[in-house]
C-alpha cells in the first residue's frame, strides 16, 4: 500500500481508500492492491478534504469511501467528502457495512457512484472500479458545459428573481421558469442559461441534482479574462436543455464580484442566450445594481406576512433613494390564497395598496410535492407536472416566451 501523501519516486496515484480506519476493512485492502497493485493510496476523512485541494489529487480516478456503523453519526462530512470528490470528477465508491438504509440513501443522493457491501463479494470491487471507469470514459468532452461559438450575438433576455424574504420561493420559480422556458417547444426550443448568483447560499445545484464547481469561483475572480470558453466551461447542462452556472463550492463573500464582473459575466451570457434567468442573494449588495440596470424584467418574491411587507417597503425606498428603474419590479406572490378564497384575495389587495405596489402574480401554495421534488433534483415539470404552481410558471414562461417571439418578429 502507497503512502498517503505520494511522493515523486511513487508510482501515479490513480485511487484512494478514506475511511476512518482502513485496518477495520482488511478485505477492502486486499482488493485494491488486487486491483491496482501499489497506485492507491489511504487517507482519513479530514486528510481527504485537504488532499483534494493537492495538484497530486488530479490524478485520482476515484475514491473508495469505507465506513461503518460508526460513522453514521458524521453523514454531513461524508456527504462533503462526496460533494468535493464529485465536484472534481473523482468517482466515488461507497463500502458500507451495518450502515441502516436511511443513511445509504442519503449517501447516495449527495452523488456516490457505486455502492458495495461489506464484507466485499468475489469481484465485486474489481467490478465497480470498471463500471465507473467506463461511465467516464463514456461521457462526452462537452459534459462540464456547452461549446459556445464566438460569433453568436443573441441579446438575450434577463429575467431576474429575488427573494424579499427568507423562504419565499426564489429559486423554486428562477430553476423552474428557467427550464419550463428552455422547454417551451418540443423541438428547437430557445437556448436558456440559468446564474445562480447566490455566492453563499445557492441552492440552483441542489435543485437541479448538479455538482458545484472550483471553476466557477476561478472564473468570477478573473472576469476580465473571461473568453468564450472559459465561460462555457464554467457551465452545466442540465438535461441536454438549458445551461447552469452553479453557486461556487465554498461559501464566498458576496462583495468577491463588483459591478463590472455581473457586467461582464451578463454581457457574456445574454450573446450566447435566448434568456437568461438570474437568482439572486436576498440580500442587497453592491452589484445588485447592475443586475436591475440590465434585467428586462425584476421578480420580487414575497409572502402574505408581516416580514415581507416591510422588506418589500424598504427595498422599494431603497431603489428610489438611487433614482434605479423600479418600474421593472414586479411583485409576486408566492403562497397566494386559493381562487375561492375571497377574505384571502382581499388581504392580497390591500397589502399592495398600502405598499403602493402592484402585485403582479400570484402564484399558489404547490405543497410537499414542491420540497420533494427540489430534493430529488428535479423540475416540477418532470417530479410533478400537475401541480399548480407547476401549472402557473408554465403559463408565465409561455407568456414570457410569446412576447420575445412577437417582439422579434416585430424587429
Amino acid at each position: 500500500m502507497s503512502s498517503t501523501m505520494p511522493q515523486p519516486d511513487t508510482s501515479l496515484i490513480v485511487a484512494c481508500t478514506v475511511s476512518r480506519d482502513v485496518q477495520n476493512f482488511d478485505l477492502l485492502i486486499e482488493d485494491m492492491e488486487l486491483a491496482l497493485g501499489e497506485n492507491w493510496g489511504d487517507l482519513g476523512f479530514a486528510e481527504a478534504l485537504a488532499f483534494f485541494g493537492q495538484p497530486e489529487a488530479q490524478a485520482l480516478e476515484f475514491i473508495a469511501l469505507a465506513i461503518d456503523e460508526s460513522d453514521e453519526e458524521n453523514l454531513s462530512l461524508m456527504g462533503e467528502i462526496i460533494t468535493q470528490a464529485k465536484s472534481r470528477r473523482i468517482k466515488v465508491i461507497l463500502i458500507a457495512e451495518d450502515v441502516t438504509p436511511a443513511s445509504l440513501h442519503t449517501l447516495l443522493r449527495q452523488g456516490a457512484d457505486e455502492f458495495v457491501p461489506y464484507p466485499l463479494p468475489e469481484n465485486e470491487l474489481s467490478e465497480a472500479i470498471e463500471r465507473v471507469r467506463a461511465a467516464e470514459a463514456a461521457l462526452p468532452a462537452t459534459t462540464s458545459g456547452p461549446a459556445l461559438q464566438s460569433g453568436n450575438h443573441k441579446e438575450g433576455a434577463v429575467i431576474v428573481v429575488h427573494g424579499l424574504a427568507g423562504g419565499t420561493g426564489s429559486t423554486t420559480l428562477a430553476v423552474n421558469l428557467a427550464w419550463e422556458l428552455a422547454t417551451a417547444k418540443k423541438e428547437g426550443g430557445p437556448s436558456v442559461c440559468l446564474l445562480d448568483l447566490d455566492l453563499q447560499y445557492g441552492s440552483a445545484a441542489t435543485y437541479l441534482d448538479l455538482p458545484r464547481r472550483e471553476v466557477v469561483y476561478d472564473m468570477l475572480s478573473d472576469t476580465e479574462n473571461m473568453d468564450d470558453e472559459t465561460f462555457g466551461q464554467s457551465l452545466l447542462t442540465f438535461q441536454d436543455k438549458m445551461q447552469v452556472l452553479t453557486a461556487p463550492t465554498d461559501m464566498l463573500p458576496l462583495d468577491l464580484v463588483s459591478s463590472e464582473d455581473i457586467n461582464r459575466l451578463l454581457a457574456m451570457a445574454r450573446r450566447h442566450f435566448e434568456y437568461v434567468v438570474v437568482d439572486m442573494p436576498s440580500t442587497l449588495v453592491t452589484w445588485s445594481e447592475a443586475v436591475l440596470n440590465q434585467a428586462h424584467v425584476y421578480f420580487a418574491m414575497l409572502e402574505m406576512d408581516m416580514r415581507s411587507a416591510q422588506n418589500a417597503l424598504r427595498f422599494k425606498r431603497a431603489l428610489q433613494s438611487e433614482e434605479l428603474p423600479v418600474e421593472k419590479l414586479r411583485y409576486v406572490m408566492n403562497r397566494a390564497p386559493g381562487f375561492t378564497d375571497l377574505s384571502g384575495k382581499s388581504r392580497v389587495k390591500r397589502m399592495g395598496e398600502s405598499l403602493s405596489i402592484s402585485i403582479d402574480l400570484q402564484m399558489p401554495d404547490g405543497g410537499k410535492p414542491i420540497t420533494q421534488g427540489a430534493d430529488h433534483g428535479l423540475p416540477l415539470a418532470i417530479s410533478a407536472p400537475k401541480n399548480p404552481l407547476r401549472k402557473e410558471i408554465a403559463k408565465l414562461a409561455l407568456s414570457i416566451h410569446e412576447l420575445g417571439t412577437d417582439d422579434a418578429k416585430a424587429a
